[in-house]
């Protein structure tokens, strides 16, 4: 897959293109069905398949502070959308400049004059343009003035809930994984490097890996969870209890996404990592005690390697 940074990267002779649009944040069940459609069209079509996503994530420009929690880091995305069988991932630097775009000047500037789109690939929520004035109906109407097809895809839904990254987002900060993972199809995912922590579970009998993790990324609630550890350099996975919280039997006020490792030996300081979460064990508890909370950590391990044997806990 070629990636470019804006339209300006396009080759001379590039030919024609399917096209979609879209933050596409956790390419999720949803996403997934909208790239796939484009990519199957191109290939009838015997021309490109491109996706046009932004960066930074445009609530961040066109009302700063804004910035939802990420559910995929941009290399991540990549990886994903690749997967899928795209031709070439354009990001598009969204700046206040661009985001003022008019729906008529985003299609004219980026997909036709630059891009040469046949055909552009959608959902059927789509907005775009300045204040996102254009929707799906504007864009067929622009096809027609400029040549090119307008397909919409159907939004992906279960039980009556429409996944989405909002929807994922609340999952997530609910600490439903489980529910997270189902709209994404697969495990909800947190990257991050390692760290030294207070070596407080080292002495407990319970290393664990502190994991520094991007201050935007979606990080599950507070809680015990069970997850796979993957390493970076390795390419190993590993199973894992993790802890997401501040401590509270020690008065901790930093929160933490700290991973105890089974059935590991070895160091993983300065490692790049990330964490894939099966389940939510239970919630933080405060302890009077150390017994209790060792015990109970041992509890939590048992239960964090049954169900990451028996498969991803169902809600």
């Amino acid at each position: 897959m070629q990636r470019w940074r804006g339209t300006q990267a396009v080759p001379g002779g590039w030919g024609r293109a399917v096209a979609t649009i879209g933050v596409f944040d956790g390419v999720h069940r949803g996403h997934q069905q909208i790239i796939g459609h484009a990519v199957k069209r191109a290939g009838e079509l015997g021309v490109q398949s491109v996706v046009v996503t932004f960066d930074p994530h445009p609530a961040e420009v066109v009302r700063p502070g804004s910035h939802p929690a990420v559910l995929t880091e941009p290399g991540r995305k990549a990886e994903l959308i690749e997967a899928l069988g795209v031709d070439v991932l354009c990001v598009i630097p969204f700046t206040a400049e661009f985001s003022r775009l008019s729906p008529e000047e985003f299609v004219h500037d980026a997909l036709v004059e630059h891009l040469h789109t046949t055909l552009i690939v959608v959902g059927e929520n789509f907005r775009f343009g300045h204040k996102q004035a254009g929707d799906v109906e504007l864009l067929r109407k622009l096809g027609r003035t400029f040549g090119f097809g307008v397909e919409g895809a159907t939004l992906v839904a279960d039980e009556g809930t429409v996944f989405s990254s909002t929807y994922i987002r609340s999952c997530v900060d609910a600490g439903d994984v489980v529910a997270a993972a189902r709209a994404l199809g697969r495990p909800h995912r947190v990257e991050g490097v390692v760290v030294r922590g207070d070596q407080r579970g080292r002495e407990l009998g319970f290393p664990t890996a502190n994991l520094l993790v991007p201050a935007n990324a979606a990080v599950p609630a507070d809680g015990i969870y069970a997850a796979r550890l993957n390493r970076e350099r390795t390419g190993t996975a590993h199973q894992a209890a993790v802890s997401i919280g501040t401590n509270p039997t020690f008065s901790g006020r930093e929160r933490r996404v700290e991973a105890f490792v089974l059935d590991f030996e070895g160091d993983l300081y300065g490692e790049r990592v990330s964490l894939d979460f099966a389940g939510r064990l239970r919630e933080q508890r405060t302890y009077q005690a150390i017994e209790p909370l060792i015990a109970q950590i041992a509890e939590d391990v048992a239960q964090a390697r049954e169900v990451l044997r028996s498969g991803p806990m169902r809600g």
